[in-house]
């Protein structure tokens, strides 16, 4: 009997190990959680300081619409600087490596839909299509996160096709397009970065 349950015990030493070097496990639940509350402020700023809401899908490009895509920049960079800070935090509490091939992976499998989503906004940008601006974030992020779920917690698929599904709705809905961005990068991270704690860190 003891040596049956040796052997399972083996398997699943054998199986965690197996996932650890193939998935990315040392993402935080509090970046989620941060992000969303990052995205929730921009949006709130853009709609309230800079009075940013596409109500059209084509449109002339608004005096302070400089200042829009510099406040998503920072919101952007600070969203990357504390998922970096707070995986690495993790990766190192646990005795892993930061970087290791299964990030590699996961951000190679994230750049491609990133890449001809930002070439696809700066496309519409120069056209004057501003109401394209929030559906296609969400749409070229969704389909980055549902590829890089392959890399990490298969939770991150379902966060990905939520956010393709809010870019297409937000499509429809342009003038509705700032709420849709809002609901998916700032309470979907919120209730995902908190699921993850929840799950696996707590």
């Amino acid at each position: 009997m003891n040596n049956k349950q040796d052997y399972i015990n083996d398997l699943a030493q054998i199986r965690s190990l197996m996932e650890r070097s193939s998935r990315f496990l040392s993402l935080s639940g509090w970046s989620g959680i941060m992000a969303g509350i990052y995205a929730l402020t921009g949006a709130y700023l853009a709609h309230t300081l800079f009075q940013f809401q596409p109500n059209t899908l084509v449109y002339s490009i608004p005096e302070n619409f400089q200042q829009v895509v510099v406040m998503a920049i920072l919101v952007l960079l600070l969203t990357l600087i504390t998922a970096a800070a707070l995986s690495y935090r993790k990766a190192t509490g646990r005795g892993e490596p930061f970087w290791n091939i299964a990030l590699r992976r996961l951000l190679e499998n994230m750049a491609v839909p990133l890449v001809a989503g930002g070439l696809a906004i700066l496309a519409c940008i120069s056209s004057g299509l501003i109401g394209m601006l929030a559906p296609l974030t969400l749409i070229f992020y969704g389909l980055a996160l549902h590829g890089a779920s392959n890399f990490t917690y298969r939770e991150l698929r379902l966060l990905g096709i939520i956010q393709v599904v809010l870019g297409l709705l937000a499509m429809w809905f342009v003038a509705y397009s700032l709420l849709f961005w809002a609901v998916g990068f700032g309470i979907m991270h919120i209730v995902y970065g908190i699921y993850i704690y929840w799950k696996y860190e707590r």
